[in-house]
């Protein structure tokens, strides 16, 4: 395969990613992403697309982001389901908290996804204290520098597919041991983007890694609320948390509650419920265990998501036995996106596959502990199709 490599004019000409998603060829292109250097090194935009599906993305090597993602609705009219910014210099404003934003859109999390309660964890007794990043005594994401802020080489290109490749150093953020990681997206035939983590460590070591994608099936230039769209989550319980968010050991079934999407229904349903973990959460922000059976592949469905106005629908697929459900509670319209227009107050929905929060701190949750010689695999599949 030849790689067609594109330059921008000048940095003032940057298109917009939206444009050049639509404009996109057959076949990977690869781009300088504006005129941002992170680390020292070259930010690049990947645009990968699928010739079955019409299916466009858009990759970032910074933080191994998804910056846009296309899909058709129900006309047939494409438009980016993503929320994310124009520039590689707003996600590192963000990534290095040195402006109003979300740090997060689109972002690989590592090594630990979700909270450590006090940064603090045990392995064969000896104790482990990592950064805490959010208030009060929690280390969220794998701290300031996780993987949603570091810069990932690449391993593998091709028309439909990216691989993207980091090697964690020992000492990162407090973690012990060597971890490196390879991350691959694929627009697969399936009508999906598909992504494969692996990662081997030198030491024993947690790890949890997810995907933080801000989706909006109506589109993210309207900057409409998700309210309207429909939510099935297969799920029994939850890991309840307490008020700053840390799972309290225990699982709460959710039948009875605003936390049932066993049948599905509009995510604003139960919003104003006046049950305890919504206050907490103000909202929803909270890990689901998963009762869903895996497939051959050992895949199983997480959660399903269709948007009425558009007709899109998403299910998302998983080898992890937990999905965090993120209801956009902190947008708060300082977030300026690809469109131009303001992200509000739950404009978006998050669903990452994953482990549980905190589980290095609770026995009864299973394991994620790594050590050497093993090898951790996740997948996960947000496949998406069309209904009338």
């Amino acid at each position: 395969m030849k790689k067609t490599i594109l330059s921008l004019a000048s940095a003032l000409a940057l298109v917009s990613c939206a444009e050049q998603a639509k404009e996109a060829t057959l076949g990977l292109t690869e781009e300088q992403f504006g005129t941002a250097e992170y680390d020292g090194q070259q930010v690049k935009l990947f645009t990968i697309k699928n010739a079955q599906t019409g299916m466009v993305a858009q990759l970032t090597n910074q933080g191994a982001k998804l910056v846009s993602l296309f899909t058709p609705d129900k006309d047939g009219k494409m438009g980016d389901v993503v929320l994310g910014y124009a520039t590689a210099q707003e996600y590192a404003n963000c990534d290095n908290a040195k402006g109003v934003g979300e740090p997060f859109f689109g972002a690989t999390i590592g090594r630990y996804g979700n909270r450590i309660a006090e940064g603090k964890f045990t392995i064969d007794g000896e104790e482990t204290q990592v950064e805490i990043n959010e208030r009060p005594g929690k280390s969220l994401h794998g701290g300031t520098k996780g993987y949603h802020s570091q810069m990932f080489g690449v391993k593998e290109q091709t028309e439909n597919k990216v691989v993207f490749t980091l090697h964690d150093a020992d000492g990162t953020m407090g973690y012990k041991g060597n971890v490196d990681v390879e991350l691959a997206y694929e627009l697969c035939d399936c009508g999906g983007l598909k992504l494969t983590y692996t990662a081997t460590t030198d030491a024993p070591t947690p790890i949890n890694l997810t995907h933080h994608s801000f989706f909006n099936l109506n589109g993210e230039d309207g900057a409409e609320t998700i309210n309207d769209h429909i939510l099935m989550i297969p799920a029994e319980s939850i890991t309840p948390v307490n008020p700053v968010l840390i799972p309290t050991g225990e699982f709460m079934p959710v039948a009875g509650t605003a936390f049932d999407f066993n049948t599905p229904h509009a995510i604003a349903d139960s919003l104003e419920s006046d049950h305890i973990q919504m206050k907490f959460g103000g909202g929803y922000d909270h890990n689901w265990v998963l009762s869903s059976e895996p497939n051959e592949k050992g895949l199983r469905v997480a959660a399903e998501v269709v948007a009425p106005k558009t007709g899109r629908k998403m299910t998302v697929l998983t080898t992890e036995p937990g999905v965090q459900f993120y209801g956009g509670n902190f947008l708060n319209n300082t977030q300026v996106g690809k469109s131009g227009k303001t992200y509000p107050k739950r404009s978006a929905l998050c669903l990452e596959t994953q482990h549980f929060p905190d589980s290095p701190n609770h026995d009864n949750f299973p394991s994620t502990i790594l050590r050497p010689g093993e090898t951790y695999n996740h997948v996960c599949i947000y496949k998406f199709e069309v209904v009338k």
